[in-house]
């Protein structure tokens, strides 16, 4: 009777350490940098950054955010705007992250940000419609059209075209698919979106003047029915678009997916 006492016991301990290990491995997680700017933590410990303009005036520790990058496997960038190109470059530079962007922008990137090009490899490019397999498998990365513009510029130039803007579809294995819109008008193919993959997490714009605002935005979320659905871009170049009022839009469009706002360096485990 003892030994099998212990034996169980012993069952039971490496049931539990497995487990623990299991639910550790299984985080997910994201962290907000402001604007549209996010850093995403997959169960294996790869680093994506999508739209990585950390030193944005809504983060009072970019400098310091950016000085504490030590690893960063890919950077994504919806589109060639300043203010979503940002620190991608100096990113790049510092620690070898491959562009996942449109071939199209990742080519103006290279002549045009200084983005080294052998770190915009083909097969960390795509289009509209298409699908990167990543990591091993453990992050699949869709190309979900925009209604908006993309431009980038080398100093003292004037902007040239970069393509088509675009958002994102991450899926992570066994994990949560996030929806990062982008800059984007509210368009009516967006319902096709949750056809394919339900959306757990949608990281909607919301600022308004240059992409939807509130209302616009709350709409959007009805046609994508995400779980969970976070605001991002706003509060900056004084947008008049809020968190506030994008609440108050959902709740009057009956939207039933769970509102929620993040804080400048707050992460969140999905």
């Amino acid at each position: 009777m003892g030994l099998a006492l212990a034996a169980l016991m012993l069952t039971a301990v490496i049931f539990g350490l497995h487990s623990v290990s299991n639910a550790q491995a299984g985080n997910t997680q994201l962290l907000w940098y402001g604007q549209s700017a996010f850093k995403l933590t997959t169960p294996s410990g790869k680093v994506l950054l999508i739209d990585p303009w950390l030193e944005n005036p809504l983060n009072p520790n970019g400098k310091a955010d950016l000085a504490a990058l030590k690893q960063v496997d890919f950077i994504l960038v919806t589109h060639g705007h300043s203010d979503h190109v940002g620190n991608a470059v100096e990113i790049a530079k510092k620690t070898n992250a491959k562009l996942v962007s449109t071939y199209d922008l990742g080519q103006a990137m290279v002549a045009f940000s200084g983005y080294p090009k052998n770190l915009v490899p083909f097969e960390t490019q795509g289009n509209f419609g298409g699908e990167l397999t990543l990591v091993n498998g453990e992050v699949k990365v869709a190309f979900i059209p925009a209604v908006h513009s993309s431009s980038v510029a080398s100093d003292g130039s004037p902007a040239v075209f970069a393509g088509n803007p675009g958002g994102f579809l991450i899926s992570v294995k066994n994990g949560p698919v996030i929806y990062h819109t982008g800059d984007t008008d509210l368009f009516s193919d967006m319902a096709l979106i949750p056809q394919f993959r339900q959306v757990s997490v949608m990281l909607a714009c919301i600022g308004d003047q240059f992409t939807m605002g509130p209302q616009r935005a709350a709409e959007a979320v009805k046609l994508v029915n995400p779980t969970t659905v976070i605001p991002m871009h706003y509060g900056v170049f004084n947008l008049p678009g809020t968190p506030q009022a994008f609440s108050q839009a959902l709740r009057q469009q009956g939207v039933k997916s769970q509102f929620r706002t993040m804080k400048v360096g707050e992460v969140l485990k999905l």
